[in-house]
């Protein structure tokens, strides 16, 4: 059963694009998933936390909250990559992705955020992440409070 469109992504991209983006996705979270050793997971469970991870974003990423360039999804060309290489990469820096917020979570775990920000976490931990980000910050002369 297709998933309507987030009311946020009307008129930037079709429900068939959106359908597509969420069943690649899905189905490139369970094969890694399976991988590890997962095996009670469904296609149609990933795609429906994806899908409810994306209405959580309200289009923008978890991480940063920078807006999302829901545009360019399905957009990626490997060989137009190999050419362009590092230069062709960052016009998508800001393409959609999936992350698991923990990648011992599975389906509960999900979040949007951008590729970018994506290759940065790789398999960290959320906790970790907010850790290296604080260390490069504190490393480059920025002054990094908590907030209440």
């Amino acid at each position: 059963m297709p998933h309507p469109i987030p009311p946020f992504l009307e008129g930037q991209i079709t429900l068939h694009a959106y359908e597509r983006w969420l069943a690649r996705k899905a189905a490139a979270h369970l094969k890694r998933d399976r991988k590890r050793g997962y095996e009670n997971i469904t296609a149609a469970t990933y795609r429906d936390s994806i899908h409810e991870a994306v209405i959580r974003s309200n289009g923008n990423d978890t991480y940063t909250g920078e807006a999302l360039e829901w545009q360019r999804i399905s957009q990626y060309n490997n060989e137009d990559s190999k050419c362009g290489r590092h230069a062709y990469k960052a016009k998508f820096a800001l393409l959609p992705t999936v992350d698991h917020i923990e990648s011992a979570e599975l389906t509960s775990g999900l979040c949007i955020c951008s590729w970018r920000t994506n290759d940065a976490k790789n398999d960290l931990s959320h906790k970790s992440f907010l850790e290296l980000c604080r260390q490069v910050l504190e490393y480059a002369g920025y002054p990094v409070t908590k907030d209440a």
